[in-house]
């Protein structure tokens, strides 16, 4: 009897494990293996955007979600979503790019295009958020400091059956004006005792360079 031989698309495949590159990360990655939902808080450059975007590839690649929904709110931190031209999901695309460059890492880029044009992967923007709902997905919120508490509750309310989502935010760079939908989750998670795994990552947890630890520690210490 002829043994199987892999073939060199199943090779490519077999990728290596998501490895922790620290104690926080390793609790990240154990809440997202035994929690359909998590919080991930903290500063840029702690991956925890990176490990929630290839958690979710890998997830995908193995068949075990149907789609990857990736969504955050149109609330900028420089310029505005309208001086992009395009359709709405199209001036979306700029702010999902890290998100997207870790899941090509992840199944390739031939197969992330199929996966797109299938349906298979959405980037939803918060505007057509209202109606819409999940089930068998990996569901990735971005940025969601910069939500209302209505527009988090919508979001929240949009999951069915058998959905990993994650909440990954920064409650110290808020731009709105009022308040924020993810302290608000924060404050029901913490006072009714919810079963959803808060992380918290830290300054000392940076992994992205030096020097990115260094301004995110100087901008803190200066407080701006």
């Amino acid at each position: 009897m002829e043994l199987h031989r892999p073939d060199k698309f199943e090779t490519e495949r077999a990728l290596p494990p998501i490895k922790a590159l620290n104690p926080t990360q390793a609790d990240y990655l154990d809440a997202l293996r035994n929690s359909p939902q998590v919080v991930v808080l903290g500063p840029a450059g702690t991956g925890k955007t990176w490990i929630a975007a290839t958690y979710a590839a890998d997830l995908y690649r193995k068949r075990r979600i149907a789609k990857i929904i990736l969504t955050r709110p149109n609330v900028p931190c420089g310029r505005s979503l309208g001086f992009f031209p395009g359709s709405l999901e199209e001036k979306f695309a700029p702010w999902a790019a890290p998100i997207v460059d870790a899941i090509k890492d992840r199944i390739g880029a031939a197969a992330y295009e199929i996966a797109l044009k299938k349906g298979d992967i959405e980037m939803v923007p918060f505007e057509v958020m209202r109606g819409r709902s999940w089930k068998n997905a990996f569901v990735l919120l971005d940025e969601a400091q910069n939500t209302t508490p209505a527009e988090i509750k919508t979001f929240l309310t949009r999951i069915g059956e058998d959905c990993s989502v994650v909440v990954n935010g920064d409650v110290s760079q808020c731009d709105l004006a009022e308040a924020s939908g993810l302290r608000a989750v924060l404050q029901l998670v913490r006072a009714q005792g919810l079963p959803v795994p808060v992380i918290e990552f830290t300054l000392d947890d940076i992994v992205r360079s030096g020097l990115c630890a260094m301004w995110v520690r100087a901008f803190e210490e200066a407080r701006l």
